[in-house]
């Protein structure tokens, strides 16, 4: 028996196990496998990395052998290996597919290792035996050479919580439209660019000679001073458009450049925004294109975006014109996401940040605070990382770029800041949730992002949303947790007592995998004379409750309605309950059921 927990945990090396597999038995694996009386270990299972931390062994015996079968007789079957080497070694526990985990203890070496392996080697009852190797996960840390300048993506402080999402999902199978200034080439996005449009019908914004067409390529942005509006300095071009693609989707893992934060989505560029900016009604058209809908004189799109982002905006009022449209592409399902603005007013001020149905994104610096130039306002949805470079140039947002003054030259990458640069962040994770859960519609796509946000690390003055995105949690919360018809109901009648104590009716779920939906059903069947006493509340398995209904001054009869509750933040298995007081003396009633509905 052993008594110390260090001595427990000592660790032997994998090569050793590895080793002690390959060279226990006096002739080679080669001979082993053509004399030996049991099949011999393949190659690939003694494989492993010299000093992989090890400490247990796992043991497959053959189908007809008792060990196979019985814990106990496992048990006792480590205990005589353990008897003839000398060494400490112990039975754990059954794995799923039958074999059994055996602890290798106190063992200090190689050789020591050798004569456990070599007893299981050498007994006819054992189909194989192989090491319990340490895996650690793989999408945590990219190998991109410019990762670690990606505060935003992975910083405690006030990093997106990133990294942390992408064992869960990297945005496979969406496509995000970026309505921007087009795309200029650049090999860390390139693979994930897919057709796009140009709908600047402006030869005097499109720069690139002539008026609409299926080629989005950025031509560039640049100006002279006042050719923009009195007193409006020259500004070389921008490239926007790929630094804010960057930003959502850049390749990773590739040994190069930045990362992207659904970087397994694909980008459409759409291009909009050309010298001087770019007018309603081209953004208008892109909306609608993009999200799948129809637009004289333009091939239907074979790229429909499931998340649109537009880092761009103008001021005064939402139009009609542009609220039409973003309903439409909201309808067809797809999530709009918007830059607040960078004048430091309130949104309110700021289209189409201010439009409804939009997702509304506020800037963040480095220290979690509202940047400087943000907009803000109770319009605002949620804030994430935008940067502030006034300290230091790394304090920005890193992403794709290009060094061309003017016109196209060498890629490259540089920091940026605005809420141009939150709104990606935003539109990336909307592009993880939609790949982690494809039912999700737009409108909980924006309550699950709000429900999971972190408070600010800093201040905001003037109103930051819901606080800062956090992407791990968010797409934990989402993760097959929407609504897919599965109804769990209870039929079983509870007396509701007049002006008495709260009564419960229990639903116990199974069987379902991560949280429940952003929009859990709740159907009510009460009989009641005075539905106005009734307070309602559903109870999560963890005790959180949520409030359905509050008492008011309502004589009609009965309660027979679904309720729908933002339930993201709860595991979906569990105890559900639903809690029904009457509030005031001289009407009484029954819950006849209640169901919910995932």
């Amino acid at each position: 028996m052993r008594t110390s927990p260090e001595l427990r945990r000592k660790l032997i090396s994998v090569a050793a196990v590895s080793a002690a597999l390959l060279t226990a038995a006096p002739a080679s694996v080669a001979v082993a496998q053509e004399t030996a009386p049991r099949p011999a270990v393949p190659a690939a299972q003694t494989e492993a990395a010299p000093g992989t931390p090890a400490e247990r062994l796992i043991v497959g015996y053959k189908s007809g052998a008792s060990e196979a079968k019985s814990d106990k007789a496992a048990a006792a079957d480590a205990a005589a290996k353990a008897e003839k080497t000398g060494e400490d070694v112990d039975f754990q526990r059954r794995l799923g597919t039958g074999a059994a985990l055996v602890d290798l203890g106190t063992n200090p070496g190689r050789a020591d290792v050798a004569d456990v392996v070599a007893q299981y080697q050498a007994d006819p009852q054992v189909a194989y035996v192989v090491p319990d190797r340490l895996n650690k996960p793989t999408a945590v840390t990219p190998n991109d050479t410019d990762y670690s300048k990606q505060w935003d993506l992975f910083e405690s402080t006030a990093g997106m919580n990133v990294p942390a999402a992408w064992d869960t999902t990297t945005g496979t199978g969406v496509t995000v439209a970026v309505i921007d200034t087009g795309y200029v080439a650049h090999s860390d996005l390139a693979a994930n660019i897919v057709g796009g449009y140009d709908f600047i019908s402006d030869t005097a914004v499109s720069v690139d000679g002539n008026g609409r067409d299926s080629n989005p390529a950025d031509p560039g942005d640049w100006y002279n001073d006042n050719e923009c509006g009195q007193g409006i300095p020259a500004s070389t071009s921008s490239w926007h458009g790929t630094h804010v693609a960057g930003t959502i989707a850049a390749a990773t893992n590739n040994g190069k450049g930045v990362a992207g934060i659904a970087y397994g989505a694909k980008i459409s560029p759409v291009r909009v925004l050309g010298k001087c900016g770019g007018y309603d009604s081209d953004i208008i058209d892109a909306i609608t294109w993009a999200s799948g809908g129809s637009v004289s004189g333009v091939p239907a799109n074979t790229n429909v975006a499931k998340v649109i982002n537009m880092s761009l905006g103008g001021g005064g009022a939402c139009s009609s014109a542009t609220q039409s449209a973003i309903n439409g592409a909201v309808n067809r399902g797809t999530s709009v996401v918007v830059a607040a603005g960078n004048e430091n007013q309130n949104v309110s001020n700021a289209s189409p940040a201010n439009c409804n149905n939009v997702i509304t994104v506020a800037a963040t610096n480095r220290a979690g605070s509202r940047a400087s130039y943000s907009n803000y306002g109770s319009l605002v949805d949620i804030a994430a990382p935008g940067g502030e470079t006034r300290t230091s140039k790394a304090n920005g947002i890193l992403s794709t770029l290009n060094s061309g003054t003017k016109t196209p030259s060498s890629e490259n990458y540089d920091y940026y800041q605005g809420t141009s640069m939150a709104t990606p962040h935003v539109a990336g994770l909307a592009a993880l949730m939609k790949s982690a859960n494809s039912a999700l519609t737009p409108a909980q796509i924006e309550s699950a992002i709000k429900a999971n946000a972190r408070a600010l690390p800093g201040t905001c003055s003037g109103g930051c949303g819901a606080g800062l995105a956090d992407a791990a949690k968010t797409v934990q919360a989402v993760k097959g947790g929407t609504s897919t018809g599965a109804t769990f109901s209870s039929t079983t009648a509870v007396a509701i007592p007049d002006a008495g104590a709260a009564i419960e009716s229990p639903i116990s779920v199974t069987g379902r995998s991560g949280n429940a939906p952003s929009a859990l059903q709740v159907g009510v069947d009460i009989t009641h004379t005075y539905r106005g006493d009734l307070v309602i509340d559903l109870i999560a398995p963890d005790g959180s409750a949520y409030r359905l209904k509050s008492a008011a001054s309502d004589s009609a009869d009965n309660v027979n309605t679904t309720y729908t509750v933002n339930a993201s933040g709860e595991s979906a298995n569990g105890t559900w309950k639903l809690r029904v007081q009457d509030t005031a003396a001289q009407d009484t009633g029954t819950l006849n059921g209640w169901k919910l509905t995932f």
